[in-house]
Formats: structure tokens, sequence, C-alpha cells
């Protein structure tokens, strides 16, 4: 009986949080996973625990011309690409008292144009790959404004355009495309998060990984979120304006997350 290649994966941010998580949950399938983020040991440690299933492409994805050397290096060893798995980003908080356009620079490079550049080097890999997803990691900030959220919350409704938009453009070329909104997932975002809406990493990977396999044109996490969090942007303004001075924002700038 013939055999079914193992699907070939590229997962950015797989050093820690739900990028590392989740990258557990597909090497245990037995697919071929690339991983990228810009720090080698938790990848390098990933490749020794699964011997001759991990790909290990590091680098700063900000940077265009490292995105297209790490596509090159995918074609080079694979082929093609079977999904691509864009998580990587990063959060920094801003003091409106001391407003610095430059992190919100930054903010919008590490996140909207990383996702761009990869989307760049991924996509003529997709399109001979079996199968094809393009998954996009957005966030539930898109719903709803937060405290001290300029920066973070510029890149990420800018990425759920990018990716809604480019949903429709791939579909002629049979690539589908999940687009995910994490939200409290280990870190709450006030003290009064209900326990039932905090998932950890693990929980959301493997909630992730189960549901991706259905191919869902959008996803939440937790599952009920996107109920709660959706209708809010809806509310008059003032009322926007209360419920977001009512969550707290002490958190110190968090790498890695989605």
């Amino acid at each position: 009986m013939r055999r079914t290649p193992a699907r070939r994966y590229w997962l950015t941010g797989a050093s820690n949080g739900i990028g590392a998580a989740l990258a557990e949950e597909i090497l245990k399938t037995g697919a071929h996973l690339a991983v990228s983020s810009r720090s080698l040991a938790p990848l390098e440690a990933l490749s020794q625990r699964y011997p001759g299933q991990v790909l290990v492409v590091a680098g700063d994805l900000s940077n265009g011309q490292r995105v297209r050397e790490i596509g090159e290096q995918i074609a080079k060893e694979w082929g093609s690409l079977d999904t691509m798995i864009l998580n990587a980003g990063t959060c920094e908080y801003v003091d409106a008292s001391q407003f610095d356009s430059s992190i919100i620079e930054h903010i919008v490079r590490t996140n909207l144009l990383a996702s761009s550049y990869c989307i760049e080097a991924a996509r003529p890999l997709l399109r001979v790959g079996t199968a094809p997803h393009l998954v996009g990691m957005a966030s539930s900030v898109t719903w709803l404004p937060l405290p001290q959220a300029e920066a973070y919350g510029d890149s990420k409704p800018g990425l759920r355009h990018l990716f809604e938009s480019l949903r429709i453009d791939v579909a002629p070329e049979n690539i589908e495309m999940t687009i995910v909104s994490p939200g409290l997932i280990d870190i709450p975002l006030s003290n009064d998060t209900p326990e039932h809406l905090d998932w950890s990493a693990d929980q959301a990977a493997q909630y992730l990984f189960d549901m991706l396999k259905h191919r869902p044109l959008e996803l939440s996490l937790p599952e009920m979120l996107m109920p709660v969090l959706w209708p809010l942007p809806q509310k008059p303004g003032q009322t926007g304006l209360e419920i977001g001075k009512r969550m707290e924002r002490n958190n110190p700038p968090i790498e890695g997350l989605p």
C-alpha cells in the first residue's frame, strides 16, 4: 500500500506560548515542521526531541531578506508547503503620558509587516502543496479597544484586514484560510476575568489544532470568547469607553504573544 506523505507545516513564533505548544501538537502526528523564531535554543531542543521531523529556520521575521532566505530553504528541503501558520508576534504597551511613536512602528513592523513577508515567501510553496491551508493569528483586540494597546491594537486590525482580503484572493488557487482570534490565554485582561474564559497555552493549542482540521473561516480562543466580545464594538462610544477604563493594564511587554 502506498504511504501518504507526511504533511509539511511552517509555524512562526514557535519558541514559546501557544506557538511552542502548537508545535508539539503538530509533531505528535508525525508531520514535518519548519519552525521560526528569534530564539534559536528552543527550536534546536525541539529538533532533538523529534529527530527527522523539524526544520529549524530561525531569524528575525521583520527582516524581509531573512524571510526570503527561509522560504528558499524550505523550497530546497521540501519543494512545497501544505500549511502555513502565522503565529509570531509581540506586544508592548504604550504609556499615553509619554507617548512614543517608535513603539507603534516597532509593533506594526513585528506583527503586520513580518506576516506580509512570510505570506510572500509561503504563497508559491502553498500553491504546489497538498490541500494548502493558510492560518493567520489576529486577536480579540480587533473587537474592542483596550487601554495602553495603541500599538498592539494598530497592528492586529491591520492583520485581520490583510487576512480577510487575502482569503478572497487565494481562493482561486485552492488555498483555504482560517483567521484565529486568541484572547484570554495565560494573560487575563483584568483581575475580574472569568476563569472559564482563561485558557492555558497547552489547552489553547490542543483546541486550535483539533479545530483547524475542519478549516473554519473564523476561530476564537477560548471558544466562548467571540460571543462575549464580538458585540462590544457595536455599543455606543461611551459604553465602550467605560468598559475599556475598567480593564487593568499593568503587565510588562510580552514576547511571542499571538
